[in-house]
């Protein structure tokens, strides 16, 4: 057994304390050679993690620490950053020798992208009792927040209307053959909606359509007329879906003229100056203001072209706060899932690193994102919250990214179609044991090819994830669980889903979409979905078994394209409604299985099959061992679906669904 202790003297005469551990046999993964702190009130030690980082560069660089297992421990504390944080290959460790950026023991460090804001001053503006703070580095054009974080809590920019949404009024360039997908630059809106607001350029006007948004900002208003004209064209038709019906919902955010709720603020970009409209109780004197500065906090990237990667390297009990990103101002958004918005924390080119029992929250971006080149990271234990986009993006060409354990949402705040999980182009992926919810799109998304060609999303499970309040009747087209493309050997598996509510339509509990082949979807429980808790768009071969499907309230099951081929078997499934069909949209060609289920319309309707009886049904080839029965729940009205013990799904080889371990498990 030995004991390593090491006090280190820079050339400044500051004093760094590098603490030993004893080491007995072969070094432990977790054992730390080496600790270096920074801030807290250790004697010693660093000013900033940067500086911390440069010190075990240069180290290795002459060569004193050939492979230590390094722990950098910081103290409690707002620690600023000027500057992303950013690694590379250098700065990375062994499966044995890890590097560990880690919070002191007891303390909560957070780890800022912003700056505070000081100086306020109170004006009185229309008889409204404002503050203003002068801010000289937006004034000259060096800094633009959209965001702001007072004594901890999310401050809305203003919004109009302050509740529901506008309805353009007419698309004067849109035709009748003009397709869904080609996007428009000015729309007619109702007298009075919009208006030649001060800094007309700053006024986005944010269009709800199909299952994205589009972020439009103001070129020109025609009061006259009732015409505005954008600085970028929004990403689909200004219509609410396909057809020239509905046009799209708008709201209008960032609107000097509508400061006028406490918690309110607005930033006037010429003249540098920040107001805010207090709430009560509120003083310059006891208030914490944070505007963001940096676009991204940590990015962590290895070389490109088959270079080195970043290895083992891991953050430990930090909290990631006050990223702000926007849109180029000729782009309006992104085709889905805001897929085009980065992580606050960076990962490319990465083998196993990540977070544990980490925060990210405050920021306007995807909490966290493993780009190409990653393999083996990890997001377990953390708490990815009040978020202007998603909670992780595992991207293209990476795989083997695991996030478990984790508390995702609310989020959405900003880019509403970011979604809880998104799983790109990527295989052998887990998800599995998170609360994911209060999200305006998608709980969990897998998949990004588009039809029956090669893919790389494989074999990704998706289990025990707890997936709820999806949608909030804000977009539509949308899943509790999403996926896309051909998938072998992925498995969707004891996820709890319930309260998934789209807008116009596709709120669906468990949607298999666009190609989506071989995938076994097995012992969920899905429930209170707005228009139903299975839905395949076209795909071949799923398997649905051993499900609870409940309370859909448009059609339980829904099938929305005829193809040669199987869509899916689906079998040993309890099915329990109260209103709707049980059956939605095609089911003509017979190109499905269904059999061993229960069905059930607790509201006293009869149940038909796509307008059949069982009987002409099971002369179809279908159902010929299902059963009309009640399944005997517990107490479906609470959303406890455990069978008693007489139910008559468990005679028919339903397998009980044990839901105790499903969702965050905190230990």
């Amino acid at each position: 057994m030995t004991f390593r202790l090491r006090r280190v003297f820079l050339a400044t005469g500051t004093s760094i304390v590098l603490l030993g551990t004893w080491v007995c046999g072969p070094r432990s993964a977790l054992a730390a050679d080496v600790t270096i702190v920074v801030g807290g009130r250790e004697q010693g030690g660093f000013t900033s993690i940067a500086a911390a980082r440069d010190e075990i560069r240069a180290r290795r660089a002459r060569g004193e620490w050939k492979d230590p297992a390094i722990q950098v421990v910081i103290g409690e504390g707002m620690h600023f950053l000027a500057e992303p944080l950013t690694f590379g290959p250098q700065d990375g460790g062994t499966p044995n020798a890890p590097v560990t950026y880690q919070a002191a023991p007891g303390t909560h460090p957070v780890l800022s992208g912003g700056r505070r804001i000081t100086g306020f001053k109170p004006v009185q503006i229309k008889g409204k009792p404002l503050w203003a703070a002068e801010i000289p580095e937006v004034r000259a054009g060096q800094w633009y927040f959209r965001q702001l974080f007072v004594n901890g809590r999310r401050r809305p920019r203003t919004r109009l209307p302050k509740e529901g949404f506008y309805t353009f009024a007419g698309l004067p360039t849109v035709k009748a053959q003009t397709p869904w997908n080609e996007g428009q630059t000015e729309a007619a809106f109702k007298p009075g909606d919009i208006r030649n607001w001060k800094n007309l350029p700053d006024v986005d006007v944010v269009a709800l359509h199909f299952w994205v948004e589009s972020h439009l900002p103001l070129a020109e208003v025609n009061e006259t007329e009732s015409r505005a004209r954008f600085n970028a064209r929004s990403v689909f038709r200004l219509t609410e879906a396909h057809d020239l019906k509905q046009l799209a919902r708008y709201y209008v955010e960032n609107v000097f003229e509508a400061l006028e709720s406490p918690g309110q603020w607005y930033l006037d970009r010429p003249t540098g100056t920040l107001y805010y409209l207090p709430l009560p109780g509120e003083t310059p004197e006891n208030v914490t203001v944070i505007a963001p500065r940096l676009d991204q906090l940590v990015r962590v990237t290895g070389q490109t072209d088959g270079g080195a990667a970043v290895s083992d390297l891991h953050f430990k009990g930090l909290t990631f706060s006050h990223a702000d990103w926007s849109l180029p101002r000729d782009q309006a958004g992104a085709s889905q899932a805001a897929v085009n918005v980065p992580g606050a924390v960076y990962f490319a080119r990465a083998s196993r690193c990540g977070l544990t029992a980490c925060r990210v929250n405050q920021v306007s971006t995807y909490a966290v994102e493993f780009a190409a080149g990653c393999d083996a990271c990890n997001v377990t234990d953390c708490e990815l919250t009040d978020l202007g986009a998603g909670g992780v993006k595992i991207g293209h060409d990476s795989a083997r990214t695991a996030v478990t354990q984790c508390d995702i949402g609310p989020g959405g705040k900003i880019f509403h179609s970011a979604v809880g999980v998104w799983i790109g182009n990527s295989g052998d992926n887990t998800v599995a044991h998170n609360d994911v919810h209060d999200l305006y799109y998608t709980g969990v998304s897998v998949g990004w090819t588009w039809g029956y060609g090669a893919s790389k999303a494989v074999n990704n499970r998706v289990e025990y994830n707890h997936i709820y309040n999806i949608g909030q009747g804000m977009l539509s087209d949308m899943g509790g669980i999403y996926t896309l493309g051909v998938s072998p050997g992925t498995v969707l598996r004891y996820n709890r889903i319930h309260d998934v509510n789209a807008f116009q339509y596709g709120g669906w509990g468990l949607y298999n979409d666009e190609g989506s082949t071989g995938i076994l979807l097995e012992n969920n429980v899905v429930y209170r979905t707005r228009h139903g808790g299975y839905h395949q768009h076209y795909g071949k071969e799923n398997h649905v078994t051993n499900n609870v499907f409940a309370f859909a309230k448009a059609g339980q099951i829904i099938r929305s394209r005829e193809e040669e081929h199987v869509s899916f078997t689906f079998d040993h499934n309890i099915v329990y409604f109260n209103e709707g069909s049980l059956l939605g949209s095609t089911w003509k060609n017979d190109r499905f299985k269904l059999d061993h289920n229960v069905y059930w319309h607790a509201g006293g309707g009869k149940v038909d099959f796509a307008g059949q009886t069982l009987e002409e049904w099971r002369q179809r080839g279908h159902d010929r061992n299902s059963i009309i029965a009640d399944p005997l729940f517990v107490d479906p009205a609470r959303g406890d679906f455990a069978l008693k013990p007489d139910s008559p799904a468990l005679k028919l080889g339903f397998k009980p669904i044990d839901t105790s371990r499903i969702g965050r498990n905190r230990r």
